[in-house]
């Protein structure tokens, strides 16, 4: 029987601020077009985090009846460590994403029905990650949906919500966001690459090999700030969001000098931090440019 606080950490709070993040930009989006609405952000915001809970419980599922997480240096995984029965770590999914459809119910009401179709799509993108026939997350494929669905369609559904349009701006900002939403995924897979490699999951990091995993890692920082300075031209405002470049540094010299096992662990809270710092500086920035 999992405790408590093993249910808490199979929940990977870790990786919450891919979550937070793009609401909160997507929102500065919405209040940088005179369109904030509170109520509807507030809906975007615990569908956000409900699904990234709920994507959670579900891989911990799904790798562990396939045996990916039998051996692991990150987190422990409910089921891989035996702390959990597969059948009520399906069923905290479950109903995470229960909570998830009904709160984007209440969203779609107050805002558009096309919201619906948005988000039975994300709950679908959500469990073939790792679950179904053809998960996506063992064919290289996961670092694309991560963009999409943690960068474009997050910020841009974000601020859909509160103004009823799809905003240029918000699709712009939404690439930041969505990069280092990326790296916390690749920095995750960088430490699972050789564990991976063994039962057949094909990551982005195991088909690039180790060096390349690294160096795409720090790309993905220096991609992702190079767009806030475009934003910047335009909007003078999100420069503001440079301000959490620092963070960058301490995880990228650990990637780059060759960490491993604890300190990539270290290198992947690091990410989340940045990756939460930055879309709060950015969001504050656009607001204040509207």
């Amino acid at each position: 029987m999992a405790t408590p606080a093993q249910w808490v950490a199979g929940a990977r709070p870790r990786t919450l601020p891919a979550a937070l993040a793009p609401v909160l930009v997507g929102t500065g989006a919405a209040a940088a077009l005179d369109g904030f609405r509170p109520v509807p952000a507030l809906l975007a915001l615990l569908v956000a985090l409900a699904l990234q809970v709920a994507v959670n419980y579900a891989n911990d599922y799904s790798d562990g009846r396939r045996g990916t997480d039998a051996d692991r240096v990150g987190p422990m995984r409910l089921v891989g460590s035996g702390a959990a029965p597969a059948r009520q770590v399906l069923v905290a999914a479950l109903l995470a994403f229960g909570v998830a459809g009904v709160a984007g119910l209440v969203l779609a009401a107050l805002s558009s029905w096309w919201l619906l179709a948005v988000g039975a799509v994300c709950i679908a993108a959500a469990w073939t990650y790792t679950g179904g026939p053809l998960p996506y997350g063992y064919r290289a494929l996961g670092e694309v949906f991560v963009f999409v669905f943690f960068g474009l369609v997050a910020v841009a559904g974000t601020t859909f919500a509160q103004t009823g349009r799809v905003e240029g701006l918000a699709l712009a900002a939404a690439v930041p966001v969505g990069l280092l939403s990326v790296a916390l995924l690749v920095v995750n897979n960088l430490r699972d690459i050789a564990g991976d490699a063994v039962v057949g999951k094909r990551t982005l990091a195991v088909l690039l090999g180790d060096r390349a995993t690294r160096l795409t890692y720090v790309g993905l920082f220096a991609v992702a700030f190079g767009v806030v300075v475009a934003i910047g031209v335009v909007r003078p405002e999100a420069l503001l969001a440079l301000l959490a470049v620092p963070l960058a540094v301490r995880p990228s010299w650990i990637v780059l000098a060759g960490g491993r096992g604890p300190a990539l662990i270290a290198a992947l809270q690091a990410t989340g931090l940045l990756t939460l710092v930055t879309g709060v500086l950015l969001a504050a920035g656009l607001a204040l440019s509207g």
